[in-house]
């Protein structure tokens, strides 16, 4: 598999997660997206040493259902089920505050996390985050209705299916490589489409006011899977929040924009 072995964490009722930790400082928890083939390793691995380097430790994690980790067929992917995953993780390592960096789906299970623990959470960076829309809307963006017909194709997933994903999620054509549409086409062959069936992400628009800890914002004004209309929304609701847009930019700031990414996202978590 072209996804390494990390660590494995026990968090409670059989479950496994899976995460790879580089560094020993001030913990950061990255949360991956939805997509098929997702994982820590994959999404965040080329920032990282960044991190490191500024004196912190990232905790890349594999959501349940997605890499390395438990993929159980009896529970529903719910929000509340994967921040609540990503919890336990934190509280096995032993870390009682941190600092998160969610992307997608990830965003929106970061979101969850300050909301309901929020004298945990001590900074917030969301990449272009879900759960700022309702379903339907997510529903008709380009990049949402190509995942769908990977996922669920006739064909099930195939490298080609993949290859359209990913040229919707990068602005960029040149970043679609073969080793990216690869790697994450052999990680999606061991998951469950119980894990898609069943996912669920709430609207948490409403709540964003509630969010206690500072927020930094980074969207790309070209993202077809999660409006970028969100922006504004983080900007105008948080009651402490800074972003950043950007143009000629997909989904995947980190990695169309990875030293501009990782500079903003350090100094952020450094002086605030």
């Amino acid at each position: 598999m072209s996804l390494p072995e990390g660590q494995f964490a026990e968090v409670g009722d059989g479950l496994k997660m899976h995460y790879h930790a580089y560094g020993d400082g001030k913990p950061v928890l990255f949360i991956h997206g939805s997509g098929p083939g997702a994982s820590g390793y994959s999404n965040f691995r080329h920032n990282a040493p960044a991190f490191v380097a500024a004196g912190y430790q990232p905790i890349l994690i594999d959501s349940l259902g997605y890499g390395l980790s438990s993929k159980p067929e009896n529970v529903d992917y719910t929000l509340d089920f994967m921040s609540s995953g990503a919890v336990r993780l934190m509280d096995a390592l032993g870390h009682q505050t941190f600092s998160i960096v969610g992307n997608s789906q990830g965003g929106a299970q970061a979101i969850r996390i300050a909301l309901e623990h929020p004298d945990r959470v001590e900074k917030l960076i969301l990449m272009a985050p879900g759960g700022l829309e309702e379903r339907e809307v997510y529903m008709e963006l380009k990049g949402i209705r190509s995942m769908l017909r990977c996922i669920y194709g006739p064909e099930g997933i195939t490298l080609f299916g993949m290859r359209k994903v990913f040229e919707k999620q990068l602005y960029d054509p040149g970043l679609v490589t073969d080793e990216l549409v690869q790697s994450r086409y052999d990680i999606s062959m061991t998951q469950p489409t119980h894990v898609f069936r069943t996912m669920k992400v709430d609207n948490q628009t409403e709540q964003l006011h509630e969010i206690a800890c500072p927020v930094l914002g980074l969207w790309g004004m070209n993202d077809v899977f999660c409006p970028p209309s969100g922006a504004q929304k983080l900007a105008e609701r948080c009651q402490n929040a800074r972003v950043t847009t950007f143009t000629k930019c997909g989904h995947w700031v980190m990695v169309e924009h990875k030293e501009v990414f990782d500079r903003l996202c350090v100094d952020f978590l450094t002086h605030g």
